[in-house]
């Protein structure tokens, strides 16, 4: 496939375990599997755990911070994922803390990696500390992850503002554009009221919605084998996960979208909006 112009997506969220770095992983691969050269790099300094996710722990010998600070280049630290010719991983260190991130290194960094990949995707920790705010701070577009209770969607509100306010886009007078990811979302669950509906948390965040995740034992059963949700056996997160990366990348996918979500969903009407 033909290089695109390269483009930054942080996937981002306020809250903790909602399920950012399991879908920069699954949005990471199945980038590749659709012919684009893409990156996933893990911000989370510290507490690196995308490399768990993607399956290469063992893989790591330098990190994102040894190539900021001039320890290692682009090319060392850079992990081949075995399973696609176009997915690369860029992992976190777990010796330094966020500290080690400035706005200068990341900014060489990414601009190095602009020059070989179509997307490269930022997988951000939780809060609006150092490391989240330098995931955010170089976006084109964000992945807004938030699970449908109170305190999550309430956190990712925050988080959009600091996409409004606080990124090189909005800087320069332009915005990051945003998509809402609502994960571990239990239709039946929702309708008791024990969580949140789609329709709340979009009332609450009103950015577009780009997809719901079901919450599914495939996704966990994922992650402990270090299989990208979306390379791994069929099931309804995979085909969700799949769905909004169409979606994403503004590809009409109503047939098969709408069938998955209205099933999931009850019937809602979510689809009255042309794709993202």
């Amino acid at each position: 496939m033909t290089k695109l112009e390269s483009k930054i997506i942080v996937v981002t969220s306020g809250k903790g375990g909602v399920g950012k770095t399991t879908t920069s992983a699954a949005l990471g691969a199945e980038l590749a599997n659709r012919g684009y050269k893409t990156v996933v790099v893990d911000f989370d300094i510290g507490l690196r755990n995308l490399d768990l996710i993607m399956g290469c722990e063992r893989r790591v010998i330098f990190d994102f911070v040894n190539v900021i600070q001039g320890d290692a280049n682009l090319n060392q630290a850079l992990i081949k994922d075995k399973r696609s010719e176009n997915l690369f991983i860029l992992p976190a260190s777990q010796t330094r803390d966020k500290d080690a991130l400035t706005t200068e290194g990341v900014e060489k960094v990414l601009m190095e990696l602009q020059k070989e990949f179509s997307f490269i995707v930022c997988d951000s920790p939780a809060g609006i500390e150092r490391g989240a705010l330098m995931a955010l701070y170089f976006a084109d577009e964000a992945v807004v992850v938030t699970n449908p209770e109170v305190s999550s969607v309430r956190d990712s509100d925050r988080i959009i503002g600091v996409l409004n306010s606080r990124t090189k886009r909005a800087e320069q007078g332009s915005e990051v554009k945003k998509h809402l990811l609502i994960t571990r979302y239990a239709h039946n669950r929702a309708q008791r009221g024990e969580m949140l509906s789609v329709e709340d948390v979009q009332e609450i965040l009103a950015i577009p919605l780009l997809g719901v995740i079901p919450e599914s034992t495939a996704v966990l059963n994922a992650s402990n084998q270090g299989i990208p949700v979306t390379l791994g056996g069929p099931s309804d997160a995979k085909e969700a996960y799949r769905n909004a990366i169409a979606f994403l990348l503004g590809e009409t996918v109503e047939t098969t979208s709408q069938k998955g979500w209205k099933k999931l969903l009850g019937g809602l009407r979510l689809f009255n909006r042309s794709p993202v």
